[in-house]
């Protein structure tokens, strides 16, 4: 790490000195890492930085290496290092408080509150009722705080998935059916009449616990415009089996749409109306995906399969079985 860096680290953070420096993890595809950097004499003990690196030869996990993923990832860290200094402060939500954002040359320094000294320490690989109402109760917060909002300097669709931006998986896709669908699944969504910001990423992984079981979010580069249930179901799919995924779905869709009416006050009963129609629409959307970008993912099971050709049947009008 850069001097220059050192130093905005020390400022945001108030501090007098740097004593350890620890690796979190890598970006996806080598685009930089994120640290927990402890510091001394400030008023806390560490901040976690993400240091965006842009200028190197990225080798992709599954061999996407395109100019087009490459400019998505860029995109993507143009996006949250935005959030952060734009929203984040916005947010109903608990989100790192943002401390500093850099720019030198084609690297990015984002210096962030350190959540596990804030009292969200635990990380959770699986989860029970208690946790999943605690995630859903944050998506409702933050899908509630942002609702009718423009999401400038923003994806303006949210999530990394979405057709637009996934022309190679689309062309790959082996599934004649819904590769014709897949241009009704992708507009039903954009054309719903209540929209917000989403996550965009609110796998399992991005969410941080407390002892008390509150919850907190990081990793906003896929934050922007839509429906919230592309959150939701997105969320459901990273944590549960598909049994599991079947026996579940109306509590998660009551628990979550429970969770918006008491953030709103109940004043946008319609939002529920639509949005719980357009669950499986979004499921069905990351199954799109899903089949393009990696055909023996696990996630890719039976129900997703019949979610997916219950919803191209009805987009397609076509009568269903007796």
């Amino acid at each position: 790490m850069n001097e220059r860096f050192k130093t905005v680290i020390l400022e945001s953070a108030g501090a007098d000195s740097i004593t350890d420096q620890q690796m979190l993890q890598e970006l996806w595809s080598g685009y930089g890492k994120i640290l927990r950097v402890r510091v001394a004499g400030g008023q806390t003990g560490s901040v976690v930085v993400k240091h965006i690196q842009t200028n190197e030869t990225k080798q992709h996990p599954r061999g996407w290496n395109t100019d087009i993923g490459h400019r998505r990832k860029l995109r993507s860290y143009k996006v949250e290092t935005h959030w952060y200094e734009r929203y984040s402060s916005e947010s109903t939500a608990r989100v790192p408080r943002c401390l500093a954002v850099d720019h030198h040359g084609d690297d990015v320094l984002i210096v962030l509150e350190d959540l596990n000294v804030s009292g969200y320490p635990l990380r959770k690989s699986e989860v029970g009722w208690k946790e999943i109402d605690r995630v859903l109760k944050w998506l409702a917060d933050f899908h509630s705080g942002f609702l009718g909002q423009t999401p400038d300097g923003l994806w303006e669709q949210g999530t990394y998935w979405h057709l637009e931006t996934r022309p190679q998986e689309y062309k790959v896709l082996s599934d004649k059916r819904l590769k014709e669908a897949a241009p009704l699944i992708d507009q039903k969504l954009r054309s719903c009449t209540y929209k917000t910001f989403v996550h965009g990423d609110a796998k399992l992984a991005n969410f941080c616990f407390s002892e008390q079981g509150d919850v907190a979010a990081v990793d906003f580069q896929y934050a922007g415009g839509g429906c919230g249930m592309k959150d939701v179901a997105y969320f459901i799919g990273s944590c549960l089996d598909e049994e599991e995924c079947e026996a579940l779905e109306q509590q998660v869709l009551d628990t979550y749409f429970k969770h918006l009416q008491r953030a709103t006050r109940g004043r946008k009963k319609a939002i529920e109306a639509e949005w719980r129609s357009l669950y499986r629409v979004a499921w069905a959307d990351f199954h799109r995906f899903l089949k393009g970008w990696s055909p023996g993912h696990w996630k890719i099971n039976s129900y997703s399969e019949r979610v997916t050709e219950e919803v191209i049947s009805e987009l397609l009008n076509e009568p269903t079985a007796p």
